[in-house]
């Protein structure tokens, strides 16, 4: 498939205004958690998500308009994102409800969907994504700012896209869906101008900091080993402004490809693993390699799982609606030795042992361990040469629905430490379109080079075999 050339355009963007509520809401104050404001959180993450208008339907004559009546709306429900955070003793932050509103601006850009190739896939190439996103200044701080930077570009083929910036300390990942979800459901037209989902701001279901003695999701004697100097790693020692950005797709044909590798070590597995512990492993090592550590480094896995979808006993009641963050983070250690001189299937292994840890005691120990990493850096979250993932796969983005204009495309807008998994659907063979998974990679320039001449290897069965590599963007 070609990747389409880059097209130029500049949005002729409106002054910003503040969208407020569209009634008047609870002026309260609201505390964060210890999961909320965890210094990894405290950050603006970039969303966009693309629309075209259906055929035949009663749109609506400006959608830019739509979009803000529905923000106006929902935002009545979702009340504490009107307001602002605040600093209060200890470092913690709390939400002042003040319905001071969240930033919006319409912007027009004269070219159409089509020009950024059919089907629309991650990183949009093509697309000066800096255009579609406004100004909200530093991303890391969050402090006394709107809680969320949205612009609404409008094409000329009738089309739109529009570009969050949504605090992560507010929501997470499936919060930040459920709310622009909200805003789609009103926008639809419902009778009623509510969201499908009442939202949940209770903090409770979320354990606080446990007064006695549990442990963390790795050992403490693994938190320390794991602090070298910055120039032992080189994701540390180099300025993020020179690292590289790629998505990585993959669709039917090459997933078959690297499950045959499993296949042929231990069938069983081979059959159950899953897409996300498939790439996930062959990723991890391949990043390993590329990254240039040393056979005796330790090297961390870490992926960020949903603790809305535990089930069981033990687990937490997570009701529906919550959007605070609800996350628990799995981490795998193991030398460089280890890592790349067992199989593929025994990286599976390792991943799967790490994601059976989802009771409530395991979260309890999650939220110990962020209130102890208060203040730390960001990149790592307390572990060196770590590989960061966060599925969104499963958050329901791919569902978003005007009624009168469909998703074709979206996902976290720019590439970052945090690797990204998205839905998308790439174009076969046939001409129809198949689901396919995108990965988001951040990496020095001769990283990445190495990164996907490794990855390349492992989508090759055989030599001559014939087998693409995964497509590169």
């Amino acid at each position: 498939m070609d990747t389409p050339a880059m097209v130029t355009f500049t949005a002729r963007r409106s002054k910003p205004e503040m969208v407020t509520p569209a009634r008047p809401t609870p002026r309260e104050t609201k505390t964060l958690s210890d999961m909320d404001d965890h210094h990894a959180h405290l950050v603006y993450t970039p969303l966009v998500e693309f629309f075209r208008c259906r055929a035949g339907a009663r749109a609506p004559e400006d959608p830019a308009k739509a979009v803000k009546a529905a923000l106006a709306e929902a935002l009545v429900w979702y009340y504490p994102i009107a307001g602002r955070l605040r600093e209060v003793t200890g470092g913690k932050l709390v939400v002042e409800c003040t319905a001071e509103g969240v930033a919006f601006v319409e912007a027009d850009a004269d070219v159409r969907l089509e020009e950024f190739g059919e089907p629309l896939l991650p990183p949009f190439p093509g697309v000066p994504m800096d255009e579609l996103l406004c100004d909200a200044g530093d991303i890391a701080v969050v402090v006394a700012k709107p809680i969320i930077f949205l612009q609404v570009t409008r094409f000329k083929c009738g089309g739109f896209v529009m570009g969050f910036h949504i605090c992560h300390c507010i929501a997470d990942g499936f919060g930040m869906i459920q709310f622009i979800k909200a805003m789609v459901d009103i926008a639809r037209g419902s009778d009623e101008q509510a969201p499908m989902v009442l939202p949940v701001w209770e903090r409770a279901p979320l354990p606080a900091p446990p007064s006695t003695v549990v442990d963390y999701p790795i050992s403490k004697s693994e938190i320390k080993n794991s602090t070298s100097s910055i120039d032992d790693d080189i994701m540390l020692s180099t300025p993020q402004e020179s690292m590289v950005g790629n998505y990585f797709l993959f669709g039917p044909r090459e997933i078959s490809v690297l499950r045959s590798h499993i296949i042929k070590d231990d069938h069983d597995l081979g059959r159950t693993t899953s897409r996300f512990e498939l790439l996930t492993a062959v990723i991890w090592r391949c990043r390993t390699v590329a990254l240039g550590y040393k056979p005796d480094h330790r090297v961390h896995f870490i992926f960020i799982a949903n603790a809305r979808s535990h089930r069981g006993e033990d687990c937490l009641r997570i009701p529906e609606g919550y959007y605070g963050n609800a996350l628990t983070y799995h981490i795998v250690g193991a030398t460089v030795d280890e890592l790349l001189r067992n199989s593929l299937a025994h990286t599976v292994g390792l991943i799967r042992e790490a994601k059976l840890k989802t009771t409530e005691e395991d979260v309890r120990s999650t939220v110990e361990f962020m209130a102890s990493q208060r203040g730390q850096r960001f990149l790592s979250l307390g572990f060196d040469r770590a590989y960061v993932v966060s599925d969104f796969t499963r958050l329901g983005e791919d569902r978003l629905d005007f009624g009168w204009a469909e998703r074709i495309g979206g996902g976290v807008a720019k590439p970052s430490f945090v690797s990204y998994h998205g839905r998308c659907k790439l174009r076969g063979s046939d001409g129809i379109d198949e689901e396919a998974i995108a990965v988001s990679m951040l990496l020095p320039k001769e990283a990445m080079d190495r990164f996907e001449k490794e990855l390349a290897v492992w989508l090759k069965l055989n030599k001559g075999d014939g087998a693409e590599s995964a497509k590169v963007f």
